[in-house]
């Protein structure tokens, strides 16, 4: 199956169906287009996210099963319940967004690069500034040591990356930020693909077509939510 071309100056041009989305690589539906605010958050709302190599075309994926959290359905280990308890770390939202997004852009010691390209981090900046994407932080003392960032859309976070440079301060970031997602009403946090990592705090795959039923249900409900 032929991918179909997005036209870069076209932010209007329609995605294909994320039926027609490959096997192999799993979800690939469409490759170009631009970063523009409108063509980023008609993705989201299609249930469809780029991801792409310095280097490359700008790719559109919609993989399917999809993994998703309920937030009611969190689930926190007795050994991170402990480190919370401690309250080692302080929590905030939308106070660092550049800072999260540069610090999930930076390489890792089991990779070499990073997907966050430069005109990622500005897209997603720009989609902070217009109120969609959002940030988690985690400090000690006055020192960023994880967090995470991703994209709001009613009832509906769409995560995209987190770092951390301390034990436990993503899945403190992460615990945090789901449990303020439950309390404003949040009805799903969608995860992308499967890690155990992310299995771990009781997040489930889901069929894609379900995914999209639950996203045309809850993008466009409103939220409780301040950040």
């Amino acid at each position: 199956m032929q991918l179909t071309v997005l036209d870069p100056n076209n932010p209007d041009q329609t995605f294909p169906s994320v039926k027609q989305a490959l096997r192999e690589p799993d979800g690939l539906l469409a490759v170009g287009g631009c970063l523009s605010k409108k063509r980023l958050l008609t993705a989201y709302r299609h249930g469809i996210f780029p991801w792409y190599n310095p280097g490359e075309p700008i790719l559109w994926w919609s993989p399917n099963p999809r993994l998703v959290l309920f937030p009611e359905k969190l689930i926190i280990s007795s050994s991170l319940r402990k480190t919370l308890r401690k309250n080692i770390f302080s929590v905030t939202f939308d106070q660092a967004f550049n800072d999260v997004i540069a610090r999930c852009a930076a390489p890792r010691k089991d990779t070499a690069g990073t997907w966050i390209t430069p005109e990622i981090s500005i897209a997603y900046n720009d989609l902070y500034r217009a109120g969609y994407a959002h940030s988690v932080e985690v400090w000690l003392g006055d020192e960023l040591v994880g967090g995470l960032y991703g994209v709001a859309l009613g009832q509906v976070f769409f995560g995209e990356s987190m770092f951390h440079t301390r034990t436990d301060a993503s899945k403190v970031a992460f615990a945090s930020l789901v449990q303020q997602l439950d309390i404003w009403g949040f009805r799903v946090v969608d995860c992308q693909v499967h890690t155990p990592h992310l299995a771990s705090f009781g997040a489930e795959q889901i069929n894609r077509a379900d995914f999209i039923k639950l996203l045309t249900e809850f993008c466009s409900c409103p939220s409780e939510s301040t950040w």
